[in-house]
């Protein structure tokens, strides 16, 4: 799996990371069991400091995407990710409305706005930037 960090970016590298390897499961690239780098191991590999790699991964942890099993390592959810429930749901929701109210003041119409969902979910589908 590749990850690309942008140093440049206004959100946060460890979210960054997080967000790429929430994406990496998206695209089945990361399945339910599998292990992920020791946070040493993945914050050589990316040159990037432990402290961001140990960050991500708890973020990860907090939404139950990951398990952290201590002397062991950190596995993708070996049962897999369970279906959002309906706080969940209200959290995504709370995240998109200000960018939709943004979109709204832009002048982007409804299905200007949905296209570009739409679009969205085709490349982080097919692993597209």
């Amino acid at each position: 799996m590749f990850i690309e960090i942008q140093t440049n970016s206004s959100v946060p590298i460890y979210l960054q990371l997080a967000q790429q390897l929430i994406e990496g499961m998206v695209r089945g690239d990361l399945k339910p069991g599998d292990s992920l780098p020791s946070v040493r191991a993945f914050a050589a590999d990316l040159g990037m400091n432990m402290h961001t790699v140990n960050k991500a991964y708890h973020y990860l942890e907090e939404k139950e995407f990951i398990q952290i099993v201590a002397k062991s390592g950190v596995i993708i959810q070996p049962n897999g990710i369970p279906k959002a429930s309906e706080e969940e749901k209200q959290q995504l929701a709370e995240q998109l409305r200000p960018l939709i109210a943004e979109g709204m003041v832009l002048n982007l119409s409804e299905d200007e706005m949905v296209d570009m969902l739409c679009n969205l979910v085709r490349d982080i589908k097919e692993g597209k930037q």
